[in-house]
């Protein structure tokens, strides 16, 4: 037997007993390799003669082509013996029950957000979204609220270490309020809008927390009065509650972005909250200054706003006591409003 003979031998051997593709993989550089034997015998031709040149190099890319040929079928064998385990591994039995995927729900405050939405709506408010990160002129200074003012140490916030393009801090915004401004700068009056959105206070209890969600309402015309405050309050807060069952009173308050200012209290008629006063929304007539902010004249543009917090309306709704439940991501919890 020659050497090139014994070569496809040894080389049939060895393709049949690698295991796997790395393995035939190291086989095959045994011989087709850059030191491979049939490569050596490459190498040797080039010290021969012509004659000789010509008959055994063509031995040898014979013997080539049978060592890849052999090397082709150990490939698709090895692939085909691993599929076939994949293809055992991974079978299906179709007879076997389904597994039951968990049932998602809505979050109870979501719920809230897309009730307030939908009553606002059919009376004719826009919904306005803006940015959670606001310039310190507009969360602050556009709705009366001026560097140094008190009322800014009740809405203690996060501020970032990135300036605006004037060099003022910029903050994660403290109320929705600041869209009221960004919406009114960029639309004509009669301006009815309602700012749902995430705001942020330093803040952290059962019944505060340091991210919430608030919803702003602005209702700028020529002859808006307190009277269409309170009567567009009071239905909203019947429909939402589902009850005509209570009563809706306007405490004085001050807020710097109002005046007048009042708190919004109402009072269930029956239920567990029977009797009780509870503060559901800050509000009053829009402040002379805050309306020049709009880019409109007080003289004859007149208005109202209210803020109210989602979470509270939803924790009175529902009769839950804890704010932070709705944010445990307790399972037991939200499974309630499955």
């Amino acid at each position: 037997m020659t050497e090139l003979a014994r070569l496809v031998e040894e080389a049939e051997l060895a393709f049949s007993q690698a295991a796997d593709s790395a393995a035939l993989e190291n086989a095959k550089a045994l011989f087709l390799g850059k030191n491979g034997a049939l490569t050596e015998q490459l190498k040797a031709l080039g010290k021969a003669d012509a004659e000789t040149k010509k008959t055994l190099g063509a031995a040898i890319n014979g013997v080539k082509q049978q060592i890849e040929s052999l090397l082709a079928n150990r490939r698709a064998s090895i692939a085909e013996s691993e599929l076939n385990r994949r293809l055992a591994a991974e079978a299906i039995d179709v007879s076997q029950d389904g597994r039951g995927h968990a049932v998602g729900a809505i979050h109870p405050v979501i719920r809230s957000w897309r009730r307030v939405e939908e009553l606002f709506q059919s009376i004719g408010f826009d919904v306005a979204d803006g940015p959670e990160i606001e310039t310190d002129w507009m969360n602050f200074t556009a709705l009366n609220n001026p560097e140094n003012h008190p009322a800014r140490s009740m809405q203690d916030t996060f501020y970032l270490e990135k300036k605006d393009e004037t060099g003022l801090p910029l903050l994660l915004r403290t109320h929705t309020s600041p869209m009221q401004v960004r919406y009114a700068r960029t639309h004509k009056p009669p301006i009815k809008v309602i700012a749902p959105g995430r705001t942020y206070r330093v803040d952290s209890d059962a019944t505060h927390s340091p991210m919430f969600h608030q919803v702003e309402g602005l209702w700028i015309d020529e002859h808006i009065s307190f009277a269409d405050l309170k009567g567009v309050y009071t239905d909203f807060l019947q429909r939402f509650y589902e009850t005509d069952q209570l009563q809706v009173r306007f405490r004085p308050s001050f807020f710097p972005f109002t005046e007048p200012s009042a708190e919004i209290d109402m009072r269930f008629e029956s239920g567990p909250l029977k009797g009780r006063w509870l503060e559901i929304a800050g509000s009053g007539q829009v402040h002379p200054k805050v309306v020049r902010h709009f880019g409109l004249d007080p003289e004859r543009y007149i208005g109202f706003a209210f803020g109210t917090g989602l979470e509270r309306m939803t924790m009175l709704r529902y009769g839950i006591s804890d704010l932070r439940l709705f944010f445990d991501n307790d399972l037991r919890f939200l499974r309630q409003f499955a």
